[in-house]
């Protein structure tokens, strides 16, 4: 479908569409100048990930096409929970721990995606707690909470799949659907906000704000969601050994953020590269459609494409340098993770177990055991076959270090400290 904005044009053909509440209204709304568009962010680690990354790459495209995106940080409903599709209550944080998350949050994710300032096209972060917790319940009750019915809300998939499987779903997680209405109708009267984005995994919270403002204000307001990001094979991307894909290099190293995207399934490229880099489709187009080997050069330009985005392109050339000096020189580069440890414990022995798992290469000893077993694991390029072999002072390079490995693949540098 051919749209008169250039913003849905972009997303349709990048593959962010998933659902709209009206497609007709918001391109129309979209050509009519610059409007403004937000997402909505919880503030519950001190990082985003890569499933929240399609959410940020919408705010992207939407300030690159003329228009004002706006991160909404939740750090009111951060304190209550979003039930969708979760068995459990999440646990309660902290004020300080909530304004910590957000700040880091804001630093190590958002600010290499999008520009932020005081411009009619510039980015801004909202925090929902600014409305929330100044909010007089029985007055909200009253003048917010009569436009949502028991019936609808129970209707969700998000709430069915919680009572289906009797999981506990507390009243206050109940009110959360409640509450992300009311930022959207905030947001509008606040900003002029008539567009909320998500995942279609929100769509139900999203289309409450649309039918708030309706209600409330007599407002048009839309909604549009993109796909969740899955791989081929239909299931949820994002995960290594060590837990999720973070933006936040304190967490995950430009290194390894360069490798998941080096080592995705050749099915999956595609779909990345339209999703996560900046590169004219027919350049998409192109790396897609290579096969057997050369699909290996488009997994390259992914990582590298990807990680500039998030990293810049200094680290983004870091990480490929390594990744050459390791896998195609049989070297040791200077961006591979690294774990230090006690110059005693080395000098007295540690299990190469231990490093293992200490190094993240496993994510226990009894992974490690089996790697161990399947001929996989390996200390300075040599392969390890006693799962009882230790690493010591004596293992150190003339550099000073013990390479460990896992596979052809993954890599670590065990330095005395």
């Amino acid at each position: 479908m051919k749209y008169r904005s250039d913003f849905l044009n972009i997303l349709s053909e990048r593959g962010f569409i998933h659902q709209c509440s009206d497609f007709e209204g918001l391109d129309k709304k979209l050509s009519e100048g610059v409007q403004s568009a937000y997402i909505g962010f919880d503030a519950t680690a001190k990082s985003l990930h890569i499933g929240n990354l399609t959410g940020i790459m919408m705010l992207k495209w939407f300030q690159e096409t003329g228009h004002k995106p706006i991160t909404l940080m939740g750090g009111g409903t951060s304190k209550v929970g979003d039930p969708s599709f979760k068995d459990q209550t999440r646990n309660m944080m902290t004020d300080d721990i909530i304004r910590d998350n957000m700040e880091n949050i804001r630093t190590t994710c958002f600010t290499q995606f999008l520009n932020y300032g005081n411009g009619a096209t510039d980015a801004m972060m909202v925090n929902n707690d600014d409305w929330l917790s100044k909010l007089h319940y029985l007055d909200f009750i009253r003048d917010v909470g009569r436009y949502f019915t028991v019936n609808k809300m129970i209707s969700y998939d998000s709430v069915k799949t919680r009572l289906e499987r009797e999981s506990p779903l507390t009243f206050l997680e109940f009110n959360y659907m409640i509450m992300q209405g009311y930022d959207f109708l905030e947001l509008y009267r606040r900003h002029g906000t008539i567009l909320q984005m998500g995942g279609s995994d929100q769509w139900g919270n999203i289309i409450n704000g649309v039918d708030l403002g309706h209600k409330a204000d007599q407002v048009q307001l839309y909604a549009l969601t993109a796909p969740l990001l899955l791989n081929s094979a239909g299931e949820k991307m994002g995960k290594t050994v060590n837990g999720a894909v973070w933006l936040n290099k304190a967490m995950l190293s430009a290194y390894d953020y360069w490798q998941y995207f080096r080592n995705v399934d050749d099915a999956d490229v595609a779909n990345l590269l339209a999703r996560f880099t900046m590169l004219p489709m027919t350049e998409v187009k192109r790396l897609a459609a290579l096969q057997g080997s050369e699909i290996n050069e488009a997994k390259k330009i992914l990582a590298h494409e990807a990680t500039k985005l998030c990293h810049g392109e200094a680290a983004a050339l870091d990480a490929a340098a390594t990744a050459q000096k390791v896998f195609e020189q049989g070297g040791v580069g200077g961006d591979l993770p690294s774990i230090d440890v006690p110059r005693a414990t080395l000098e007295a022995g540690i299990s190469v177990l231990d490093l293992f798992v200490q190094a993240g290469l496993a994510a226990s000893k009894g992974e490690a055991k089996r790697l161990i077993e399947g001929g996989g694991a390996k200390c300075n390029d040599a392969t390890i076959t006693d799962i009882a072999a230790t690493a010591s002072a004596n293992d150190l390079t003339k550099d000073g270090y013990i390479k460990l490995s896992a596979g052809k693949k993954r890599h670590a540098l065990v330095k005395a400290a």
